[in-house]
This record gives C-alpha cells, sequence and structure tokens, in this order.
C-alpha cells in the first residue's frame, strides 16, 4: 500500500528538520525523507579521536538557530525533548594574528570596543551596532523573509520610514561593498577588520567579496546579543531532540531511502519515489537539495520547467572547500595570551590581509599557505564533552580547493585529489600555525581527525566540491537571486513543489530559515483554505 500524507521532506538537515517539526504541529501529516542512514545532514556528534572525546563532528554554534523563528516556533517542544544549550555571558570569539597580537570580542560591546585604538572607532563601532538594532526588524525581515514577495516590499517601505532615502541608500551601498572596504571606510584603525573580517567565511564570503559590508555588522550584533552557544552534550542531542518531537507528532520518518525520482501528475508534483516504493503528498513536496539536483535529477524531463531554470541550474556554482580537524588533547593548551584559554572560538588570521589571499589561492586550485584557521574550544562551555582535565578542539578550515592542483607553499605534492599523505602534511601545517601561539600542543597532541573536502561530498551529496554552504553565496547568487534568478522564491515553477536548504534564500547557516519559510507559508495557506 502507497502511504499518502500531507506533505513530503526530502531532506533532514536543519532546513527539512524545522520545516517537517512546524508543519506536523500545525496539523499536516508529514513523511521526512532521508538519503543517509541517520537524520541530521551536517549536524552530527560522534566520538571520531579518543573514547570520552565527542566532537562536532560538522556544524556546531547555534546563534543564528537561537536568534530565528524556528526556534521561536520550536524552541519549547525541543527543550521539552531534552535539548539544552551551553553559552557563555562573557569572551564570545577571538582572533590572533601571525605576530601574535590578539582581538577578543565580549559578549558586551562596549567591553570589545575599548580595546580599539581610536576613540572615534569606539564610538563608531557601538553606532554601527545600534543602527543594525534600530533597524532589524525591517533589515532582518530583507534578509531573512521571502525576497521576491510583499512582505520584502513592506520592509522596504519600512526602512525608508526610519531611515530616509539617504539612510536606505547608505544600507544598499554596504550590501554591494567588500568587508574590507567597509571597514577602511568606517574605521581609522584595524580592530574592525582582524576582529570580524574572518568571520564572513561563515556566511560563505570572502573579504573582497561584495556584501560583506552588510553582513559584518549582522555578524558582530548576533553575536554580541546571542554569544555562541553550543548544544549541551554534543549536536547529536539537537536531532534526537527534533527526532522525538516529530515521532509524538506522528511524522513518518524514513533514513537510508535516497529518492530517486519526484512523482508528477497533470503537471504538479505529487510525491517521491525512493529504492523502497512511492510516498504520495497531498498537498506539497519540500526538498533541501541542490538546484542541479532538483532541475537536473529529481524532476523529470516532462515537468514544467522553463529553460531557463535547468541551464541556471546547471551552471549554479559551488563555493570553496571545506575541512574539519578534530584533536584529542591530554589537557587545555597554554596559550601565549592565557585570555585565549576562556574563548570558546578562535580565529589565526591577519584579518582581510591574510584572509583574502588564502581564499583567492583556494580559488586558483592551491592549498593556502597560511590559512585562516577556526579553533573552536567546545569544552570551555561544556566541560561533558571530554575526560575531566583534558580539551579538544574543532577545527575548521573554509578555504580549501575540492581538487588541489598546486600547494602555494611549494611544500606539499598536489595531484588533484585529497590523498592520505596530502591530508597528513595539511593537518601539520595548520596545527603547526596553532603550536605557533600554544607551543604546548604538540606534547599534549593524543590524536587527530580529519573530515576533508572529499569526504564531505560523500556525505552529504548538497556538498557539492566539498563546500558545505550549499553554493557560492557571492552577490548575484545571493539575496534576489538565490538560487537562481529564474526561480529565486521557494516556491518552485512547478506546482506542489517546493526548495528549501542552503542552496535557497536565506542561504547558509544553521538558522533553519527556508524550513520555517515555507513551513509558515503552507500553514497560513491552510488557515485561508488554500494550499498551493
Amino acid at each position: 500500500m502507497t502511504p499518502t500524507v500531507d506533505a513530503v521532506v526530502v531532506g533532514s538537515g536543519v532546513n527539512g528538520l524545522v520545516a517537517a517539526a512546524e508543519l506536523a504541529q500545525g496539523g499536516w501529516s508529514v513523511a521526512l525523507v532521508e538519503g543517509a542512514g541517520r537524520l541530521g545532514g551536517f549536524i552530527a556528534g560522534e566520538e571520531r579521536t579518543l573514547p570520552g572525546y565527542l566532537h562536532d563532528t560538522y556544524s556546531s554554534w547555534h546563534p543564528l538557530f537561537v536568534s530565528g523563528g524556528a526556534y521561536a516556533a520550536l524552541g519549547p517542544d525541543l527543550h521539552r525533548h531534552g535539548l539544552r544549550y551551553r553559552n557563555t555571558d562573557g569572551l564570545v570569539a577571538g582572533t590572533v594574528t601571525d605576530e601574535g597580537r590578539v582581538l577578543l570580542a565580549h559578549r558586551d560591546a562596549a567591553a570589545t570596543a575599548e580595546a580599539f585604538g581610536h576613540a572615534e572607532d569606539r564610538a563608531g563601532y557601538l553606532a554601527v551596532l545600534q543602527r543594525f538594532l534600530d533597524n532589524v526588524d525591517a533589515v532582518g525581515g530583507i534578509l531573512g523573509g521571502e525576497p521576491r514577495s510583499p512582505g520584502a516590499l513592506r520592509n522596504v517601505v519600512k526602512l525608508l520610514r526610519r531611515e530616509r532615502l539617504r539612510g536606505t541608500e547608505a544600507w544598499l551601498r554596504d550590501a554591494v561593498t567588500s568587508g574590507r572596504s567597509y571597514c577602511r571606510s568606517a574605521f581609522r584603525g584595524d580592530e574592525p577588520d582582524l576582529l570580524w573580517a574572518p568571520w564572513l567565511l561563515h556566511a560563505g564570503l570572502a573579504p573582497d567579496q561584495a556584501a560583506g559590508g552588510l553582513m559584518l555588522p549582522v555578524l558582530a550584533a548576533t553575536l554580541h546579543g546571542f554569544g555562541l552557544p553550543v548544544v549541551a552534550g554534543g549536536a547529536q542531542n539537537f536531532v534526537r531532540a527534533f527526532e522525538a518531537l516529530l515521532r509524538e507528532r506522528g511524522a513518518d520518518i524514513r533514513t537510508g531511502q535516497p529518492v530517486e525520482r519526484l512523482l508528477l501528475a497533470d503537471g504538479r508534483v505529487t510525491g517521491v519515489i525512493t529504492g523502497d516504493g512511492t510516498v504520495r503528498a497531498r498537498h506539497a513536496v519540500l526538498a533541501s537539495v541542490t538546484p542541479a539536483a532538483l532541475y537536473g535529477r529529481l524532476l523529470p524531463p516532462d515537468a514544467p520547467v522553463p529553460p531557463a531554470v535547468r541551464d541556471q541550474a546547471r551552471r549554479y556554482r559551488p563555493g570553496r572547500a571545506a575541512m574539519q580537524i578534530h584533536v584529542a588533547l591530554s589537557a587545555p593548551l597554554r596559550w601565549h595570551d592565557e585570555r585565549l584559554a576562556d574563548v570558546p572560538l578562535i580565529h589565526l588570521s591577519d584579518g582581510s590581509a591574510s584572509t583574502a589571499i588564502a581564499c583567492a589561492e583556494a580559488e586558483a586550485g592551491l592549498l593556502p599557505r597560511r590559512p585562516t584557521v577556526v579553533v573552536g574550544q567546545q569544552y570551555v562551555l561544556d566541560p561533558s564533552r571530554v575526560p575531566q582535565g583534558a580539551a579538544a578542539l574543532w577545527i575548521q578550515l573554509q578555504e580549501l580547493p575540492y581538487e588541489p592542483a598546486g600547494d602555494a607553499a611549494g611544500e606539499l605534492g598536489a595531484g588533484g585529489r585529497w590523498t592520505k599523505e596530502l591530508t597528513e602534511g595539511y593537518v601539520r601545517r595548520v596545527l603547526a600555525r596553532i603550536a605557533r601561539h600554544a607551543p604546548d600542543l604538540p606534547d599534549k597532541l593524543l590524536a587527530w581527525d580529519a573530515l576533508t573536502p572529499s569526504d564531505l561530498a560523500v556525505h552529504n551529496p548538497n556538498a557539492v566540491a566539498g563546500d558545505p554552504y550549499g553554493g557560492s553565496a557571492e552577490l548575484d547568487q545571493s539575496l534576489l537571486w538565490r538560487p537562481l534568478p529564474a526561480a529565486a522564491r521557494h516556491a518552485t515553477p512547478v506546482p506542489g513543489l517546493w526548495h528549501i536548504g542552503a542552496s535557497t534564500h536565506p542561504g547558509p547557516g544553521l538558522g533553519g530559515g527556508s524550513g520555517h519559510m515555507v513551513a509558515q507559508r503552507l500553514l497560513r495557506g491552510t488557515r485561508r483554505g488554500s494550499r498551493r
């Protein structure tokens, strides 16, 4: 017997989990279909190095989730099913330059600005944050809502009323300005650039790409306001809470069932076909996949898709590749600057200067000579993740080529693929960069484990070319044009089919924004008596 539900959700990353949970909360019957053997996508927690060391395998930090609409809708129920967060009220993040200069971000924005060398920068930094907070409803609505909708126009009108034409134009100028140029224009000193330019990598951007001027204050305000929450006991508890909530609400959870094709009847998507059979959808199929997968593989050739959409889907660009390294330590590192021992997340970077070079090298197919190293110390917030007295590092590299053609330092042989030897050599380079600022690292290193760009692509089919962010977030492939200029809404050209996930607006990040937007849109249609 072929099961029939109100909605089928394809893919169980954060957007799929959110969409399925919110639809089920609204009374819809839901099937969540996942090709992998477990739920969660790039959300997982495992003992990857040694027993007793629990590592967040992929993503880890949840400020975008706890500050978003999905958490507002689902948070109480997720907490009822065991979700707990650990956060900080003090130090949030830091940057260490090659020369050992340290910049620190506190939850308190004023305490952060006190370290800036110029009085006008201290005042200017607080003014930049206040400007965003004064307009967070309008700007946040534009960034986090459906970009091509009456709601977006209402937010633009709201911004015009508050900021007038000159102020609104300034926001638009920020949106087409790079992060490096924004910092040069807004501040005399280099402290804001050193502190926040490396964070652009977490938005899929490089310091010299457009939109950085808009994202820098957004990122800074988010971290000051919400900190860097991590899931108590590891990221797997986030997925477990969602699974328990979905089962409580009667969702049909199907893992290990890759979707082979979408079912089409009279030009409308009516279900999915997996290797284990068919699941029919009365009202909607929500697909958390890349544009190439949706329009090139899952939809049959006779689907009513405009040729421009299929062509643009074929040309949708991945971003830079990434790598995760997990390290087990016998004890916490002794950093040259002792304050870093209490910082949850540290960037090793010279700000735009070094990060932009590393991005350019990666774009050219080269292993960066001086990569921006993201060092997570989750155990500072959640000691339960490591044995008593021990420590662990969560290391992320976001400036890598998927097929390394060479090494910018001329030290490692790169023949176009991530071999065991190449991986070990690059991990040694990364650990050596950390050891410059924490020289006891070699003595305390017990074990490490690395996930290369190839590993990411194998684990998650949405990580095309090892890009964990669902496609390049450059301006021409973002906001009004994400995922495709000819199909930039979550409602696709095919009736009954909705596109969600990191490849769609509002883009990458563990926020669940697209899943939340589409679920609420469908539920509003239910209340109005219409289900597109």
